[in-house]
């Protein structure tokens, strides 16, 4: 029997078949697209390129974690309908992409786990099962630390030195003009692709761009110090970094996490991404994760 792993992003939404362990890719996750029909055409995009539409039938278990996980507890049951529907299978296991970034990271389910890419989101899970969500609040009202704010950072510190309103700054030897994203349908993914740029400049020496990465830090510290903080006791909390944000930067926004970081947090190494937390959703019992799945039966 084949079991399916999705994690989808706002970037892109990825697909692990198992047991062959084939993998393709499907659209992610467009803000002002947020439908149900939206998000099963990127399941079947990648369904279809991993070369699934001719034996539907054979999958038993597809678990996905998704940026666009519905709200709504009644759009959530039906989309995990959709999904079984659209791709025949026996069980869907449908939850946010926050917490098959903390399956694949933290192995025994215990400990805190921030997923920072294009947004940033956070978990907590304690020993007893319960758990604590901090931030995810999306780009308009959170995400703090996230590629896009960082991105949009930099880019108000590009036009603040082109009016001669702020510092001057190498992040102004862009070509791009911001001005020209607010037509752009992907504005949120444009925006934290300028990230990069930011974390380069910083390295460099760029004071702008240090300030702008130093603040980020300070403000994944504080969302991970609120989550240490409703975990009971007083013993270490392991703390997972995960997603592309940190891939990208490293020890150099690690090393300013961590010292910024309250005496609980410990951080560790992820054993793995969000898409092998999918997998690990998708093949084992939903163990401390249950009460954060819809789950949907149709055999």
């Amino acid at each position: 029997m084949t079991h399916l792993a999705f994690d989808g992003g706002q970037s892109a939404i990825r697909l692990r078949v198992l047991p062959t362990r084939v993998t393709a890719e499907g659209p992610g996750h467009t803000h002002g697209a947020n439908s149900l029909q939206a998000t099963l055409d990127a399941i079947r995009f990648a369904a279809d390129k991993a070369g699934l539409g001719e034996r539907p039938s054979s999958i038993e278990i597809v678990a996905l974690g998704l940026t666009g996980f519905p709200q709504d507890p009644g759009m959530a049951r039906k989309l995990a309908g959709g999904i079984a529907g659209l791709l025949q299978a026996g069980e869907v296991r449908l939850t946010q992409d926050m917490v098959t970034a903390h399956a694949g990271a933290l192995p025994d389910g215990y400990g805190v786990v921030v997923a920072a890419g294009t947004g940033l989101v956070c978990l907590g899970v304690d020993r007893d099962g319960s758990w604590h969500k901090v931030d995810g609040h999306g780009y308009l009202f959170g995400d703090a630390g996230s590629a896009f704010a960082i991105g949009r950072a930099g880019l108000v510190a590009v036009q603040r030195a082109r009016d001669g309103r702020g510092p001057a700054t190498t992040l102004t030897e862009t070509e791009l003009d911001p001005v020209t994203l607010y037509s752009s349908p992907t504005i949120v993914d444009d925006v934290a692709r300028f990230a990069p740029a930011v974390l380069r400049r910083a390295a460099e020496g760029d004071l702008v761009a240090q300030g702008i990465v130093l603040k980020a830090a300070a403000d994944i510290a504080e969302t991970i110090g609120a989550a240490v903080g409703q975990l009971a006791g007083d013993e270490p909390v392991p703390v997972a970094c995960v997603g592309g944000l940190f891939a990208g930067a490293g020890e150099q926004l690690t090393g300013l996490l961590q010292a910024a970081l309250p005496p609980r947090a410990h951080l560790v190494k992820a054993a793995g991404n969000s898409l092998d937390g999918a997998e690990r959703l998708a093949i084992e019992p939903p163990g401390p994760y249950a009460d954060l799945l819809v789950i949907h039966r149709s055999r």
